[in-house]
């Protein structure tokens, strides 16, 4: 019998044919072109429109990386997106929890703000993107990365608000009061009892918003030329009028994936749990 059991229990545990069927397809949906981009990158030029396709290279090559990061400045637009997403996403995540826990502790501006806050995000950014360009053009901080800073902490403001909005309100007020029972003012009580808490849903909030900034394209399209472009916006070198730089693309595409993979695996704990925790609640 107690064979039989441990049989059962091996057996509902065990995943599904369709389950698994399902689960590769949804594999080969996402891997695939991925794949192929990464093919792409390393293949001779007269490889791209092969008939049949050439899955691999004989003679895999890097040029279109070194052509794309020199030549195309693929590489002045990563650190320009490195150093105004990071800026951006921290100063977002700072304004954006404490305002969070302004809203959820003493309900600051009422029970409207918080939802004009997030209707911030409705507008559409052609909307609001012109008259930024006329105010930087005439303050100077048109082509500047601080000017791409502030556009973005704006950009990703709300949506970080309201993620942070959500944690804090789920998290119980007896331990902060404890802390200011103890002699712990209210400043101190946020950093050394909220905050921790609310580590996961910061972290969350952080890689949304850095993935918001990293993949941004319009604002840089519009409020940069040569100085602080993004990487985004390097792309369009590689449509012409004789043709598409097709491993040139791929092979930026490539590089552009490194950061917001590397930030995925490391916060990869706190992002999971981050989503998951202020939804059990209800």
């Amino acid at each position: 019998m107690k064979a039989t059991a441990i049989f059962r229990r091996y057996r509902s545990r065990r995943p599904s044919f369709g389950r698994v069927i399902l689960v590769a397809l949804y594999l080969l949906f996402v891997l695939a072109p991925l794949y192929w981009m990464f093919v792409t990158s390393i293949k001779p030029s007269d490889d791209y429109l092969a008939n049949p396709p050439v899955w691999f290279p004989d003679n895999p090559t890097l040029l279109h990386y070194s052509a794309a990061l020199f030549s195309y400045r693929g590489l002045d637009g990563l650190i320009n997106s490195l150093i105004v997403s990071t800026a951006a996403t921290i100063l977002s995540t700072l304004l954006g929890t404490l305002m969070a826990y302004s809203l959820a502790r003493f309900r600051t501006g009422g029970k409207h703000l918080s939802f004009w806050v997030l209707s911030q995000r409705f507008l559409p950014p052609i909307a609001t993107v012109l008259p930024i360009f006329l105010i930087y053009r005439s303050i100077g901080l048109h082509d500047t990365r601080t000017g791409l800073t502030i556009a973005y902490t704006v950009f990703t403001l709300p949506v970080t608000v309201w993620m942070m909005l959500a944690y804090f309100r789920q998290l119980p007020t007896s331990l902060e009061e404890a802390a200011l029972v103890d002699g712990c003012t209210r400043w101190q009580s946020f950093w050394s009892v909220a905050v921790p808490l609310a580590a996961p849903g910061i972290v969350a909030a952080m890689v949304f918003a850095f993935i918001a900034c990293w993949t941004e394209f319009f604002f840089a399209l519009i409020l940069t030329s040569r100085n602080a472009f993004t990487l985004p916006t390097v792309f369009r070198a590689f449509l012409g009028f004789q043709g598409a730089q097709y491993g040139e693309a791929s092979a930026l595409a490539m590089v552009s994936l490194v950061p917001s993979i590397v930030l995925g695996t490391l916060a990869q704990k706190h992002l999971v749990r981050g989503l998951t925790l202020g939804a059990v609640r209800g």
